[in-house]
């Protein structure tokens, strides 16, 4: 009769027992010799409305419109975005002959739990930004890690972090 497979948690004598690994486990855990080369990331955000979200990414943050799935005009469904080398992606949330009169709350309220954390060195300087372009925000506070962090909300409920680590 075969035992348990190895790496299995069996009891004995009243308590767990545990296997060792075999040796694909093993050399799954070691260093890979050569990694992917990554050089950058672009989050895509599903938007309900591309004109506000583009006015808030653009003219409020600063984002530079990079490219849209229509190259000329301001009516497009997809939008690359870039600030300071990183790079966001918009895409509308429907087909404009499609699109409800109103955000699916459900949806809205999925958004919750995302937020993009930006690396910026004078958090301070960017609660005044915002608050100089009317975003009511709340002032910047140190997490318990020791992250000075200013949260907010893009019009599509999506959480921003701005933070750098407290000297």
């Amino acid at each position: 009769m075969a035992g348990p497979p190895t790496g299995a948690i069996t009891p004995a004598r009243g308590r767990e027992r545990r296997f060792l690994m075999n040796r694909e486990s093993v050399s799954m855990q070691r260093e890979v010799p050569m990694a992917i080369e990554i050089r950058g990331m672009a989050p895509l955000f599903q938007v309900f409305d591309m004109p506000t979200a583009i006015a808030f990414y653009r003219d409020v943050l600063g984002f530079e419109v990079v490219t849209t799935s229509t190259p000329r005009g301001e009516h497009f469904d997809w939008a690359l975005l870039r600030l300071s080398g990183v790079e966001l992606m918009l895409n509308t949330a429907y087909e404009e002959d499609a699109r409800p009169a109103a955000p699916d709350a459900v949806q809205c309220a999925a958004h919750e739990d995302t937020c993009l954390y930006f690396g910026c060195p004078d958090v301070d300087a960017a609660y005044a930004y915002l608050r100089a372009r009317g975003v009511a925000v709340a002032e910047p506070k140190v997490a318990p890690y020791g992250m000075k962090q200013l949260h907010l909300r893009d019009p599509d409920g999506y959480s921003l972090c701005f933070q750098w680590a407290v000297k």
